[in-house]
């Protein structure tokens, strides 16, 4: 399977990372504005991740490593992007520009068979996916543009999921303590939403997520049941859903235990989900592929029927790694 990559930020470095260990999908294409050699550069040391630990190199514009030869390209209108004539099945669209249903069409029409889109949709997409949580919608054949749904999401509904099922949940709320992002400022400059626009590094910023939302779409019965903010705070990496909810019946921590242990051994959540009983903190979870990592030791019942949880995740490492999947998935068809 030949992928291209429309976007070479924190994302689309990742999920390059992860492909050129994963056989039968090879990226052929890359395409950014930034300077070629400025885009090596950055693929080969990367502060959170650590250096790309292989033979790299530019040539012919091409970015050329053990594995793969990459046509590099710098074409602002995704209908300008030759992925015909690389012979691209699928697209990465990982720029955060386009997330319109209009525009991830250009990908298509300049000859992709599938866009994967790394961010939430602003529009309706073919499907909106999280592996482990509604996988068995997805349909290759008619599904060409599909959204990996965000980083948060993507902790959360398979935790929603397994707790929806084993004891209901009748309302509840999150709030993500999130890691900076590049849609923040280092220093206090403009920016449309006003708090984002104060220095990332110095402060605890509240914000909004889309993640409780989302939910809903991937897991209907759950569809207006959640509501969640977010906190950006002074860490680059490593991210945490703390999740307070309303279950159908009264539980103990125990029996939370169990069903999360049971589901992060399951076929259907092994490798996303992942129950840890350790004092971790926010860095001991960066490079880790699971979605959602489920704290123990901070769950809390309170009268029977309150649960508190607590679920870490990479937001760039572990997000990259289901979308590679999904990739996969695609090229079984």
């Amino acid at each position: 399977m030949k992928i291209g990559i429309n976007g070479f930020g924190r994302i689309g470095r990742s999920v390059f990372r992860i492909l050129e260990n994963m056989e039968g999908i090879d990226v052929v294409a890359v395409n950014d504005l930034f300077d070629y050699e400025a885009l090596r550069y950055l693929l080969d040391y990367d502060t959170i991740m650590g250096p790309f630990g292989k033979a790299l190199k530019l040539e012919d514009g091409h970015l050329v490593t053990a594995k793969s030869r990459v046509k590099l390209l710098s074409e602002r209108n995704p209908a300008d992007i030759p992925w015909a004539e690389l012979g691209v099945d699928a697209v990465v669209e990982s720029t955060g520009v386009f997330r319109k249903r209009e525009q991830l069409e250009q990908h298509l029409a300049a000859g992709a068979k599938y866009v994967v889109l790394t961010v939430p949709a602003k529009d309706p997409v073919d499907y909106t996916l999280v592996l482990g949580v509604n996988d068995e919608g997805l349909r290759p054949q008619e599904h060409r543009i599909i959204s990996n749904a965000s980083c948060t999401t993507n902790c959360l509904a398979p935790m929603a999921s397994v707790l929806d099922a084993a004891f209901g949940i009748e309302e509840g709320v999150i709030n993500t303590v999130h890691a900076y992002t590049n849609d923040q400022r280092l220093a206090d400059v403009p920016h449309s939403d006003w708090r984002r626009s104060r220095a990332a590094a110095e402060n605890i910023i509240p914000t909004s997520t889309g993640a409780a939302k989302a939910v809903g779409e991937v897991l209907p019965q759950l569809k207006g049941k959640l509501h969640g903010i977010a906190a950006r705070v002074p860490v680059p990496d490593g991210s945490v859903v703390d999740l307070f909810c309303k279950l159908g019946k009264s539980v103990s921590v125990g029996d939370v235990h169990a069903v999360v242990q049971a589901a992060a051994e399951s076929d259907r959540l092994r490798g996303i989900l992942q129950f840890c009983d350790q004092p971790i903190v926010s860095s001991d979870i960066i490079g880790n592929s699971h979605s959602s990592i489920y704290d123990a030791g901070f769950t809390g019942v309170t009268a029977g029927r309150y649960l508190r949880v607590l679920n870490w995740y990479d937001n760039e490492w572990g997000y990259s790694c289901r979308v590679c999947d999904l990739l996969a998935r695609l090229g079984e068809g």
